[in-house]
């Protein structure tokens, strides 16, 4: 694990090593994100990126705050120059989308404005009991900026997304099972060892298979039927030209389980 001082704590975990503990680390200020926790995430993150070792990552933090979104202090301190704060939350946040690995957000209490957007940037979300959703930017006379208006429509549906934001209104981790924000809940003592668990069962799968369906999934988002059939056909000719694919079905017929290598 990185320095005890870091904002972001970054650490090798899982039976393989090969899962990225990110640990979220201003539990003072509810790790609200200010320009350098942004900065340690983004520099976090583009490491992992260069790491093939790494297959999947998980986003915890402890305490009652897994992130209350932007430090409103830093964001007044910014006046005009706030558009640069957006940017720059943008193009962090659009690097979860870019990684290689899927990044689970495993969120232990507070998950508001900017924290909830990096929950949404994440690839799967799940939650504690005791988490609190919301996207509040509209009761202070802002909306959100780093990707709630885009994300959060495709993950819960047109209608719910414009409630959510529209009202400012927070609510609570079975709302949030309910309408498909997080796919599952537990208790808070459970949550980091859950979220592990379920990085360790995507983690046991072929990694480039992963990837690619990763990317499938991203690009179908935003591309017609043919087009997302096609990142389906790119995805399927990389993976079978690949040594997993060959040890995988030789272990279904061996009736043992695969060990993949990546390659």
């Amino acid at each position: 694990m990185e320095n005890i001082d870091s904002l972001i704590l970054v650490e090798k975990i899982g039976s393989n090593n090969n899962i990225a503990l990110i640990t979220l680390n201003r539990q003072k200020t509810l790790n609200t994100l200010n320009e350098e926790m942004l900065c340690q995430l983004k520099e976090a993150l583009l490491s992992l990126m260069n790491d093939k070792s790494i297959r999947v990552a998980v986003i915890y933090a402890e305490g009652r705050s897994w992130c209350a979104g932007a430090d409103l202090k830093w964001m007044k301190s910014l006046g005009e120059g706030a558009d640069k704060l957006i940017e720059y939350g943008q193009e962090t946040f659009a690097l979860l989308d870019a990684a290689h690995f899927p990044i689970v957000a495993a969120i232990n209490g507070y998950a508001l404005g900017g924290g909830m957007e990096l929950a949404l940037a994440c690839d799967m979300r799940i939650a504690s009991e005791k988490a609190l959703f919301g996207q509040p930017e509209t009761t202070i006379g802002l909306l959100p900026g780093w990707g709630a208006t885009y994300r959060l429509p495709k993950i819960v549906g047109l209608g719910i997304a414009k409630e959510l934001i529209l009202t400012g209104r927070k609510f609570p981790a079975d709302e949030a099972l309910k309408i498909g924000l997080v796919s599952a809940i537990y208790p808070p003592e459970q949550l980091r060892d859950k979220a592990i668990e379920l990085a360790e069962q995507i983690a046991s799968n072929a990694p480039i298979a992963v990837q690619e369906a990763k990317r499938a999934i991203n690009k179908g988002l935003n591309a017609s039927l043919e087009e997302g059939y096609k990142a389906e056909v790119e995805g399927s000719k990389t993976c079978f030209k690949t040594e997993d694919i060959k040890e995988g079905i030789a272990a279904i017929f061996e009736k043992r389980k695969p060990e993949f290598k990546g390659k």
